[in-house]
Protein backbone atom coordinates (compact mmCIF):
# COMPACT_ATOMS: atom_id res chain seq x y z
CA UNK A 1 0.00 0.00 0.00
CA UNK A 2 1.48 3.58 -1.02
CA UNK A 3 -0.39 6.43 1.11
CA UNK A 4 0.21 10.54 0.50
CA UNK A 5 0.30 12.16 3.89
CA UNK A 6 -2.33 15.54 4.08
CA UNK A 7 -3.21 15.16 0.23
CA UNK A 8 -5.98 14.27 -1.26
CA UNK A 9 -5.86 10.46 -2.13
CA UNK A 10 -4.95 6.94 -0.48
CA UNK A 11 -3.27 5.51 -3.71
CA UNK A 12 -3.34 1.46 -4.65
CA UNK A 13 -0.01 -0.20 -5.65
CA UNK A 14 -2.14 0.02 -9.41
CA UNK A 15 -2.19 3.87 -9.13
CA UNK A 16 -5.62 4.17 -8.98
CA UNK A 17 -7.44 6.06 -5.69
CA UNK A 18 -8.86 4.36 -3.57
CA UNK A 19 -10.34 7.01 -1.07
CA UNK A 20 -10.46 10.55 -1.71
CA UNK A 21 -10.08 12.26 2.00
CA UNK A 22 -11.81 15.52 1.11
CA UNK A 23 -15.47 15.38 2.58
CA UNK A 24 -15.28 11.30 4.14
CA UNK A 25 -16.89 10.60 7.12
CA UNK A 26 -15.92 9.94 10.18
CA UNK A 27 -16.68 5.93 9.99
CA UNK A 28 -14.06 6.09 7.09
CA UNK A 29 -11.46 8.42 8.59
CA UNK A 30 -10.97 5.50 11.67
CA UNK A 31 -10.67 3.37 8.49
CA UNK A 32 -7.81 5.85 6.73
CA UNK A 33 -6.09 6.25 10.27
CA UNK A 34 -5.57 2.41 10.41
CA UNK A 35 -4.47 2.01 7.28
CA UNK A 36 -1.86 5.03 7.60
CA UNK A 37 -0.59 3.91 11.21
CA UNK A 38 -0.09 0.87 9.35
CA UNK A 39 1.80 1.98 6.15
CA UNK A 40 3.67 4.11 8.60
CA UNK A 41 4.68 0.62 10.55
CA UNK A 42 5.93 -0.80 8.03
CA UNK A 43 9.13 1.45 7.77
CA UNK A 44 8.91 0.24 11.74
CA UNK A 45 8.61 4.26 12.29
CA UNK A 46 6.42 6.25 14.35
CA UNK A 47 4.41 9.08 12.81
CA UNK A 48 6.86 11.55 14.64
CA UNK A 49 10.03 9.55 13.12
CA UNK A 50 8.35 10.05 9.68
CA UNK A 51 7.49 13.76 10.77
CA UNK A 52 11.32 14.56 11.72
CA UNK A 53 13.27 12.46 8.72
CA UNK A 54 10.80 14.37 6.04
CA UNK A 55 11.71 17.58 8.22
CA UNK A 56 15.25 16.66 7.73
CA UNK A 57 15.38 16.28 4.26
CA UNK A 58 13.95 19.59 3.72
CA UNK A 59 16.55 20.80 6.07
CA UNK A 60 18.99 19.61 4.54
CA UNK A 61 17.87 20.30 1.03
CA UNK A 62 18.85 24.04 1.99
CA UNK A 63 22.77 23.52 1.94
CA UNK A 64 22.31 21.83 -1.47
CA UNK A 65 25.26 23.12 -3.67
CA UNK A 66 23.33 23.49 -7.35
CA UNK A 67 24.97 26.80 -9.42
CA UNK A 68 24.01 24.73 -12.69
CA UNK A 69 20.52 23.57 -12.39
CA UNK A 70 19.28 25.56 -9.44
CA UNK A 71 17.85 22.12 -8.53
CA UNK A 72 18.30 21.72 -4.92
CA UNK A 73 17.60 18.30 -2.98
CA UNK A 74 17.97 16.89 0.60
CA UNK A 75 17.80 13.23 1.86
CA UNK A 76 17.74 12.49 5.32
CA UNK A 77 18.41 8.60 5.82
CA UNK A 78 17.09 6.89 9.04
CA UNK A 79 19.29 3.55 9.90
CA UNK A 80 18.08 0.45 11.91
CA UNK A 81 19.39 2.13 15.36
CA UNK A 82 17.79 4.97 14.92
CA UNK A 83 20.69 7.43 13.52
CA UNK A 84 19.88 9.89 10.67
CA UNK A 85 22.50 10.91 8.08
CA UNK A 86 21.47 13.72 6.04
CA UNK A 87 22.81 14.84 2.84
CA UNK A 88 22.37 17.51 -0.21
CA UNK A 89 23.16 17.65 -3.94
CA UNK A 90 26.39 18.57 -4.90
CA UNK A 91 27.10 19.71 -8.64
CA UNK A 92 29.95 20.28 -10.57
CA UNK A 93 30.93 22.09 -13.20
CA UNK A 94 31.71 18.52 -14.97
CA UNK A 95 28.41 17.42 -14.78
CA UNK A 96 28.97 13.59 -14.76
CA UNK A 97 31.16 13.75 -11.54
CA UNK A 98 28.01 15.54 -9.42
CA UNK A 99 26.51 13.41 -6.80
CA UNK A 100 22.88 13.06 -5.96
CA UNK A 101 21.29 14.05 -2.39
CA UNK A 102 20.31 10.42 -1.74
CA UNK A 103 24.10 9.08 -2.69
CA UNK A 104 25.68 11.36 -0.20
CA UNK A 105 23.06 10.56 2.83
CA UNK A 106 23.81 6.85 2.12
CA UNK A 107 27.53 7.17 1.72
CA UNK A 108 28.04 9.23 4.58
CA UNK A 109 26.37 6.43 6.23
CA UNK A 110 28.28 3.67 4.99
CA UNK A 111 31.45 5.60 5.51
CA UNK A 112 30.65 5.91 9.31
CA UNK A 113 30.04 1.80 9.26
CA UNK A 114 25.99 1.83 8.86
CA UNK A 115 24.50 -0.50 5.88
CA UNK A 116 21.06 -1.44 7.36
CA UNK A 117 18.76 1.22 6.60
CA UNK A 118 14.52 1.73 7.77
CA UNK A 119 13.80 4.60 5.10
CA UNK A 120 15.25 7.50 3.75
CA UNK A 121 13.15 10.87 2.66
CA UNK A 122 14.09 12.76 -0.59
CA UNK A 123 13.16 16.90 -0.52
CA UNK A 124 12.64 18.84 -3.52
CA UNK A 125 10.97 22.22 -4.20
CA UNK A 126 8.66 20.82 -6.92
CA UNK A 127 5.10 21.53 -5.76
CA UNK A 128 2.86 19.56 -8.39
CA UNK A 129 4.34 16.28 -7.87
CA UNK A 130 6.56 13.90 -5.71
CA UNK A 131 10.52 14.26 -6.02
CA UNK A 132 11.40 10.59 -6.84
CA UNK A 133 15.02 9.66 -7.18
CA UNK A 134 16.97 9.22 -10.16
CA UNK A 135 18.14 5.90 -11.43
CA UNK A 136 21.59 5.77 -10.22
CA UNK A 137 20.46 6.94 -6.78
CA UNK A 138 17.55 3.69 -7.02
CA UNK A 139 20.13 1.12 -7.97
CA UNK A 140 22.34 2.72 -4.80
CA UNK A 141 19.43 2.24 -2.19
CA UNK A 142 18.89 -1.16 -4.06
CA UNK A 143 22.45 -2.68 -3.18
CA UNK A 144 21.05 -2.07 0.60
CA UNK A 145 17.83 -4.21 0.03
CA UNK A 146 14.69 -4.01 -1.38
CA UNK A 147 12.04 -3.97 1.74
CA UNK A 148 13.05 -0.81 3.14
CA UNK A 149 11.03 2.73 2.84
CA UNK A 150 11.27 5.64 0.38
CA UNK A 151 9.44 8.98 1.66
CA UNK A 152 9.00 11.01 -1.95
CA UNK A 153 8.08 14.50 -0.33
CA UNK A 154 6.65 17.89 -1.33
CA UNK A 155 7.80 21.55 0.16
CA UNK A 156 4.81 21.41 2.18
CA UNK A 157 6.10 18.53 3.81
CA UNK A 158 3.08 16.00 2.77
CA UNK A 159 4.48 12.46 1.27
CA UNK A 160 3.99 9.30 -0.22
CA UNK A 161 5.40 6.20 0.56
CA UNK A 162 7.31 3.54 -1.24
CA UNK A 163 9.35 0.74 -0.48
CA UNK A 164 12.58 0.51 -3.23
CA UNK A 165 11.51 -2.38 -4.59
CA UNK A 166 8.56 -0.88 -6.14
CA UNK A 167 10.95 2.09 -7.00
CA UNK A 168 13.14 -0.36 -8.73
CA UNK A 169 11.21 -3.38 -10.02
CA UNK A 170 12.90 -6.32 -11.37
CA UNK A 171 15.95 -4.85 -9.79
CA UNK A 172 19.74 -6.05 -9.84
CA UNK A 173 21.36 -6.35 -6.51
CA UNK A 174 24.31 -8.16 -5.00
CA UNK A 175 22.56 -11.80 -4.83
CA UNK A 176 22.43 -12.10 -8.74
CA UNK A 177 26.54 -11.89 -8.44
CA UNK A 178 26.23 -15.42 -6.77
CA UNK A 179 23.30 -17.14 -9.25
CA UNK A 180 24.72 -19.78 -11.23
CA UNK A 181 26.19 -19.16 -14.65
CA UNK A 182 26.91 -20.76 -17.85
CA UNK A 183 30.15 -22.80 -17.98
CA UNK A 184 33.09 -21.94 -20.42
CA UNK A 185 32.22 -18.45 -21.65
Amino acid sequence: MVKEQRGHFMWSDAQRPLLIIDGITSGAKVTLNKMAEKSAASAGLTDEQIHELVQKSHQAKQKAYAPYSNFHVGAALHTEDGTIFTGCNVENAAYPVSCCAERTAIFKAVSEGYKSFRAIAIAGDVESEFLAPCGSCRQVMREFGTNWTVYLTKPDLSYRAMTVGELLPCSFGPEDLDKPKVKGQ
